[in-house]
């Protein structure tokens, strides 16, 4: 205890001065240089330094290709603010300088340096593209002068918006695709008026696309660029990643966007300052152009492993464990990672032993919105559960894709594991239930004897050994018999996992079509369609007896066929399967059309359902 006591002194007093040290430890320095991406010849710019603490001797880079016209203007800011009781300060301080791009081109302004308490700091690099002036405006420098050319084309005591002073452009990536293969659609203002605000959008629908938003800065800021010889100040309005569903020509129709610009009246008054120009604003409808973008069909022989997927991918498997014992789980997890129509792509097929049972896999997509697909990664967990021991192989698993770069389809593989299976526990018996017996008690040892007049019965017509006494005896004994029979029988279909889940498939599929009946009044269109996938993926399996992993249509409709069902049968479920495949992506689905489908998945169970049961 006496050693407990020396010690804790010395740790607080340690600790004290580590906090010390912390708060009087300095804050990091950053350093940042800034300036607009886009400039125009022979038109003034803001060079801008910012260093959170107070520095000296600030160096500038070589400026070749500018002009210096002005700086440093320096400004300092200094805020403080309070949280928890904690009370923080922060210095800024601002040098800004005033350049002239002299030479239209490229140029990288190299990172300046600062000397912060006797240590130097550098900023950042700059890229800086400088465009032409407009000939009919060599000296234009935002939206007064070229808001008096646009009065001066449209005539004088008029304000209209010209077609190009401000129109909107639907850019496109790529002209000509492959099936599946991502590419983006970029709406695009082009303006050289000032915007006041924006009215009634409604930009094309992309039937025939999968179609996925990329998102764009909320507060978007106007950058220059140059456009069939003119100098125009743009906008993403929109920016969208499509993936064609069919191949051949399809087209994007045009859309249409109104807003309000402020515009030259070509009438000035008189005001203190001299004549001013009186602006007016306008209402203009912009209309986006068409689009055609024609798809290329896929190659010809497509192997048996292809999973539908167009891009550049990679393929990671994992097996654990390598070695188990009989009814514990093991798993292959494989992690497909890459560009391309991630949310769309098959799982690949695992093909355990036959004496393993297996369960659905579990799909985990994490992915980004990208220019040319979803980026990220697609992990599949596929479980089975080996029922016996022994040494077993589970052979390789093939995933093919489609490269557009190289136009070829490409496989990968996995490695073939093997699993060593070691007796496992023996399960415990189901708990029979057991009638326990009554203790029968007697109250009384003694009876009284009875005094009453006798009632005598005649020989033979006594109850023991009567009819009905054997029947007591029987009775119980034929239940008894019947109760063992019946329960020996649920047990023989209980332990028969197929004949179960054959004759539960219509009950599980008509509760999972319940659910997307909700989904459906709620207008959740993706998980509409996901759940009358699953319904219908799930009553095969059950009723065919073949897992979900290694259901696919061309196995689905060949066992079909061996079940003696008609062509024309077979042909409304493969539509379906088809229709809820496109409509999980597809924007343009109504609630009736969703309706009408869910109904159509309804009847053709229920055909089904009736079919098989007379090939019985």
């Amino acid at each position: 205890m006496k050693k407990n006591k020396n010690i804790q002194p010395h740790l607080l007093l340690f600790g004290v001065l580590l906090t010390a040290y912390a708060a009087m430890a300095p804050a990091q320095v950053t350093f940042k240089a800034s300036a607009p991406a886009t400039v125009v010849e022979g038109e003034q710019f803001r060079l801008s330094y910012v260093l959170n603490k107070e520095g000296r001797d600030l160096r500038l880079p070589d400026l070749s290709g500018f002009d210096l016209l002005f700086g440093p203007s320096t400004s300092t800011s200094y805020s403080q603010r309070t949280i928890n009781g904690k009370t923080t300060s922060e210095t800024s301080v601002a040098y800004t300088y005033i350049l002239m791009a002299k030479k239209v081109g490229s140029y990288t302004i190299p990172a300046a340096s600062i000397t912060v308490d006797g240590s130097s700091y550098h900023s950042n690099t700059l890229q800086i593209k400088v465009l032409p002036p407009d000939k009919s405006s060599p000296q234009a420098s935002g939206g007064g002068n070229r808001q008096q050319e646009s009065a001066a084309s449209a005539g004088t005591g008029s304000a209209t918006v010209s077609a190009s002073d401000a129109f909107i452009r639907a850019i496109i990536s790529k002209n000509t695709v492959y099936e599946q293969e991502g590419f983006t659609v970029t709406f695009r203002l082009y303006t050289t008026l000032q915007v006041i605000n924006f009215g009634k959008i409604q930009f094309p629908e992309f039937e025939g696309f999968m179609v996925e938003e990329i998102d764009l800065p909320q507060n978007k800021q106007l950058q220059l660029e140059r456009y069939n010889g003119r100098n125009y100040y743009t906008a993403d309005l929109r920016k969208t990643l499509l993936f064609p569903q069919r191949p051949g020509k399809i087209t994007i129709p045009s859309g249409s966007l109104e807003m309000v610009f402020s515009v030259s009246s070509g009438k000035q008054v008189s005001t203190f300052f001299g004549p001013q120009e009186v602006m007016v604003d306008v209402k203009k409808e912009l209309r986006t152009n068409p689009l055609d973008v024609h798809v290329k069909p896929l190659p010809a022989g497509k192997p048996a492993s292809y999973a539908n997927a167009v891009g550049s991918f990679t393929l990671k498997p994992t097996f654990n464990p390598a070695e188990t014992r009989a009814n514990e789980a093991v798993t292959l997890q494989l992690e497909i990672s890459g560009t391309g129509n991630l949310k769309l792509i098959r799982n690949p097929e695992v093909s355990f032993p036959k004496n393993f049972e297996e369960y659905d896999p579990t799909v985990d997509n994490v992915f980004n919105v990208a220019p040319n697909g979803l980026t990220g990664m697609r992990r599949i967990a596929y479980m089975a559960i080996p029922r016996n021991e022994g040494d077993y192989t589970i052979p390789p698993v093939e995933f093919t894709y489609f490269d557009p770069a190289a136009g070829a389809y490409k496989t990968l593989t996995t490695p073939a594991y093997r699993l060593k299976v070691t007796k496992g526990e023996p399960g415990s018996a189901p708990a029979t239930r057991f009638v326990n017996r009554q203790e029968v008690k007697a109250e009384q040892d003694i009876r009284f004897l009875k005094t009453e007049k006798p009632d005598f019965q005649l020989r033979g017509r006594f109850f023991v050994g009567s009819a009905g006494y054997w029947m007591w005896y029987l009775i119980p004994l034929l239940l008894l018999i019947t109760c063992t029979l019946i329960n020996r029988k649920h047990a023989r279909e209980n332990a028969n996992v197929a004949l179960m889940r054959n004759r539960k498939a219509n009950k599980i599929a008509i509760r999972r079509l319940k659910l997307a009946e909700r989904y459906l009044r709620e207008h959740q269109k993706e998980n509409f369609y996901e759940e009358v996938l699953r319904a219908l993926w799930g009553y095969f399996s059950d009723k065919l007896s073949i897992p979900v992993a290694r259901l696919s249509r061309d196995n689905v409709e060949a066992e079909l066929r061996n079940y003696g069902i008609g062509e024309e049968l077979i042909s409304r479920f493969l539509q379906i399967l088809d229709n809820c495949e496109f409509a999980r992506y597809a924007p343009t689905e109504s609630d009736t059309r969703m309706d009408q489908l869910y109904q159509d998945t309804l009847d053709a169970i229920g055909e089904m359902e009736n079919r098989l049961k007379k090939t019985k």
